[in-house]
């Protein structure tokens, strides 16, 4: 292959990806909009509401192992493949949920597990595909960063679209957000069809290749996969819970309108996923230039000052301030608790690519079973927010974010300390 031809491949390569991880952020994101009209339909449980999204992020935990594996055995193109089928069957399945009856929770909770073993797969194939064809270190972090901004786009439009759909959740049905999931589909079955016909190239050859370790002999490794877990329990508690606070009509302090409370709170949480977008292009902008760790330091320790002036700043304190409806903003009344979580995601846009470019960096021939281990950190996505639903509705939504405080501390020490590869000396080619 000639160097030319090496370059286009990388390309189609790269714009592939770019484009699965937008879809993966659109699966992932239906999950707490659609929570909310669970919540309202089968109790009023911040906890069930926030069912849903933890079971798409629990499918992590069962196949982030498997799917790392089927990586080494089928390559990145089958792997892909097999997990946008699967997709489609969860989406397929979420849609039944509207059709299902007294049993339709339990459906969707059904079809919320088969999506999030669809981006499970699909992130194992990304991330690592993303990393080597930039050639690792701060460049294959720049490239994350740059994928990560297309997923921050289709993050921020998810929760309005569903918003703009159900009107007031107190009113809304499942079968309200079908025209969405339709779309869903249709977008899996397509990008079924290009990518089959599309050249991926295989970037880590796994034939005949011996391992005499085991990712799990790296610490920087081990301590970053926990550092997942809690970055993505961060990243989804963050405007999850803002979510069910402000949509609550019966939340003291909240201030919004009953009428609008949903609407205007998925537009307030979709500004905070719009933030992840421009940060994360700032992040792809700077990434060549700035080191993972450093910027993983310095947004964390940020992020921890926002949080807690959030938690202690009282509800009863307005202000005015931008929500981003799709195609535009709108300057709403909200409180500044609200306006502070949102500016986290200027913080949190960053983290995902620095983690995984520290916990990987050095691993060579033990990437794609890294990258499946990886994934079953992600499930943190689904528990801490679960934890949070369980504090919420005992203590209170702003105590709640204790929860969120841990996690970003623990990233705090993974930047500073957690990171550094102690381990150079087995071997990886």
């Amino acid at each position: 292959m000639t160097t030319t031809q090496q370059k286009q491949g990388n390309v189609v390569g790269i714009i592939s990806m770019i484009f699965l991880f937008g879809m993966i952020a659109f699966v992932t994101n239906l999950a707490t909009p659609i929570g909310v009209i669970w919540k309202n339909q089968v109790a009023d449980s911040t906890f069930l509401g926030f069912l849903g999204n933890a079971m798409n992020f629990i499918a992590y935990l069962l196949i982030g192992i498997p799917a790392g594996k089927l990586l080494t055995k089928i390559g990145y193109k089958k792997t892909a493949l097999t997990a946008i089928a699967v997709g489609l069957i969860g989406i397929f399945v979420q849609f039944l949920s509207s059709k299902a009856g007294d049993a339709g929770f339990y459906v969707y909770l059904a079809g919320a597990f088969i999506a999030g073993m669809c981006v499970c797969m699909l992130n194992t194939v990304v991330n690592p595909m993303l990393n080597t064809l930039a050639g690792g270190g701060n460049k294959g972090n720049q490239l994350i960063q740059t994928g990560g901004a297309f997923n921050s786009l289709l993050a921020t439009i998810t929760p309005i679209m569903v918003g703009a759909m159900i009107g007031e959740a107190a009113k809304a049905a499942i079968s309200d957000v079908n025209p969405l999931l339709f779309i869903a589909m249709g977008v899996f079955a397509l990008t079924f069809v290009i990518l089959a016909f599309v050249p991926l190239k295989e970037i880590h050859k796994t034939d005949n290749v011996v391992y005499e370790r085991s990712p799990w002999a790296f610490r920087h490794f081990v301590l970053g996969a926990l550092a997942i877990f809690t970055y993505v329990g961060v990243e989804v508690g963050i405007p999850g819970m803002m979510i069910f606070w402000l949509s609550d009509s019966t939340a003291a302090g909240a201030g919004l309108p009953v009428e609008t409370a949903v609407a205007t709170g998925m537009a307030i949480a979709a500004t905070y996923w719009f933030l992840m977008m421009v940060g994360r292009f700032v992040g792809g902008a700077i990434g060549g230039k700035v080191s993972s760790r450093a910027m993983m330091a310095a947004a964390t320790g940020i992020a921890t000052v926002l949080v807690l002036a959030a938690m202690f700043t009282p509800s009863t304190v307005q202000v005015s301030m931008p929500a981003f409806t799709g195609s535009s903003f709108i300057i709403t009344q909200a409180p500044l608790s609200a306006m502070l979580l949102v500016l986290c995601g200027l913080c949190t846009s960053v983290l995902w690519g620095a983690i995984f470019n520290l916990a990987t960096e050095g691993l060579g021939k033990y990437t794609p079973l890294a990258s499946g281990i990886f994934m079953v950190g992600v499930c943190g996505g689904g528990i801490l927010p679960l934890i949070q639903g369980w504090l919420a509705d005992n203590a209170g939504y702003m105590t709640s974010y204790w929860v969120v405080v841990a996690g970003i501390l623990y990233m705090l020490f993974y930047a500073l300390v957690g990171s550094k590869n102690v381990n150079k000396d087995i071997k990886v080619d």
